[in-house]
């Protein structure tokens, strides 16, 4: 890949502030991109109109502007980009991929990340009659088998019909799923590398499988440990004692991108650094691939 070329995202959902995992995966890309040359792109990701909220965008960005991890471009907003989404979709529709659902248990979690524990909550293949507002839209799946390199955990093989099915692009309340939503955006805006937490391995074989459709380039993708709290369980927003509201009181931005890196395996000792500080040093291949559990994140 030319470096000159490469763009790196961070794409959070505007639905509450960022926790200490969603600061480690934006450190982690902005470090991949940023040593390679390339560029940095924010994108809000509030297709989910019932959660997203502007206050929570803008707290975003100060937290991020407050850490130094500054973007090149951006933000974009997704919710400005539904007449985008609905040309894509339409031209699903043509290839005669798409059918209608009112069986959508999967709904609620359509405009989200698809953690793996979700992956498997696939509605099953249900026709209906094509009355707006009553069925979700669903992409057909055929057998296809997906194979690509992460940059840190290696080959993954996804079977996209039995591992993840078929699944949805747009939710009966019009709402335009996650899945069609990121894909296009990474195309459109020219992003070339994808990092992100390792529960997405498997959701990068269906981003994959569905940009074939499309006719966009492969992405680059590279995964990374989970931070999880006392109970092993990947952080969230639900972990207030690890948000950055929380850790602001206690600690500067400097400790808290130290403490990353610290985790990262990129620096010997648990110091006080900034992002720009950690380039000449970042390398995929010193970061752990097991999980950091709240025991070891010195934080509490």
């Amino acid at each position: 890949m030319n470096s000159e070329l490469t763009k790196g995202r961070f794409a959070p959902s505007p639905t509450g502030r960022m926790h200490l995992g969603n600061v480690f995966s934006a450190l982690l890309s902005w470090l991949s991109a940023k040593s390679k040359g390339g560029k940095w792109l924010l994108r809000i990701e509030d297709i989910d109109p019932q959660r997203s909220k502007q206050q929570y965008a803008d707290q975003i960005m100060r937290d991020l502007e407050w850490l130094g991890l500054t973007w090149d471009e951006g933000p974009y907003y997704q919710s400005d980009r539904g007449e985008i989404y609905e040309e894509y979709l339409e031209r699903l529709r043509r290839q005669n991929l798409l059918y209608l659902s009112y069986k959508t248990r999967a709904e609620r979690l359509a405009v989200s990340a698809p953690q793996a524990a979700s992956l498997n909550s696939i509605p099953d293949k249900t026709e209906c009659l094509p009355l707006k507002g009553e069925c979700a839209t669903m992409l057909k799946v055929s057998d296809r088998v997906v194979t690509y390199e992460d940059a840190h955990y290696g080959t993954q093989t996804i079977d996209i019909k039995k591992d993840i099915g078929d699944f949805i692009v747009r939710r009966r309340d019009g709402a335009w799923a996650y899945q069609l939503a990121v894909v296009v955006d990474d195309a459109l805006m020219g992003v070339t590398e994808v990092v992100r937490g390792r529960d997405l391995l498997q959701s990068a074989g269906q981003q994959i499988y569905l940009s074939e459709l499309l006719g966009f380039p492969r992405m680059n993708y590279a995964h990374l440990p989970l931070l999880c709290n006392e109970a092993a369980q990947r952080l969230s927003k639900r972990d207030k004692s690890m948000d950055i509201g929380q850790l602001k009181q206690c600690f500067t931005a400097e400790e808290i991108i130290g403490r990353l890196a610290f985790f990262a395996h990129l620096i010997d000792e648990n110091a006080p650094c900034k992002p720009a500080d950690l380039l000449p040093m970042f390398d995929w291949k010193k970061v752990p691939c097991n999980d950091i559990c709240s025991k070891k994140l010195c934080f509490l």
